[in-house]
């Protein structure tokens, strides 16, 4: 069985070195990988040059950019030629606009980023933001989103189902981090999900990064994901 874009493998390694012998270790097993800020000074854009140019795999930058519109426009300018398929920006609309700018005319698709998956309510009134349950909040960031451009927002698998349901997001993207294989630790995660259930509540593709990257047999755990979501469980809602 051939591998599955919809799993997205996290590079959260120190180094581009470890990167590789990880890539190597899955092999045609993941077609896709996410390199994100941890890795930035420890080469994550050769990395990234590396296996999108030599290896062919897809990849995702997460770099949750957030500043000025005229700075985000000319760092994603600058990011986009690194010919990637995904980039991430926080999701606020002058910042999701100023990135479309910047991504024109390349293939680079921008994705929002709603909540951290590592965040619940108790957080964010430390960081006082407004009221209100966390799905309604994330819902209503990721609608803001899209009309603001974006080709996706990334959002727990918990809030997937509610997210697919906006008008706005017919044609977009939902990618989740936040799922966690039955048996693994959720880590500093807080709103989880299974691969089958982000996948049945409407997710197109799910970041997994630990419980790949630190389990005895890469490939093996990576596997396993891959067959889960093209499981029938996958297809059906899970209640």
């Amino acid at each position: 069985m051939t591998a599955d874009d919809r799993l997205i493998v996290a590079l959260d390694v120190p180094n581009v070195v470890q990167g590789l012998e990880l890539a190597d270790a899955l092999g045609d097993t993941v077609s896709f990988y996410k390199i994100g800020l941890g890795m930035l000074t420890g080469g994550g854009l050769a990395l990234a040059n590396e296996l999108k140019e030599d290896r062919g795999k897809r990849i995702f930058l997460d770099m949750k950019l957030f500043d000025i519109g005229a700075t985000v426009e000319a760092a994603v300018r600058g990011l986009a030629q690194f010919n990637l398929d995904f980039l991430t920006v926080h999701g606020d609309p002058h910042v999701v606009r100023a990135a479309r700018e910047g991504a024109e005319g390349s293939k680079t698709k921008i994705l929002a980023v709603t909540v951290l998956t590592s965040l619940d309510r108790t957080d964010l009134d430390a960081s006082q933001i407004k009221d209100g349950a966390i799905p309604d909040l994330v819902t209503e960031r990721a609608g803001r989103a899209f009309d603001a451009g974006a080709h996706g927002v990334i959002a727990s698998p918990q809030e997937a189902q509610a997210i697919r349901a906006l008008s706005e997001a017919e044609s977009r993207l939902i990618v989740t981090p936040g799922v966690r294989p039955v048996g693994t630790g959720a880590g500093d995660q807080k709103r989880i999900a299974t691969p089958a259930a982000a996948i049945a509540d409407g997710a197109d593709h799910i970041v997994v990064g630990r419980p790949v990257h630190q389990a005895a047999d890469p490939a093996a755990a990576a596997r396993a994901i891959r067959d889960e979501i093209q499981s029938p469980q996958a297809r059906v809602p899970n209640k």
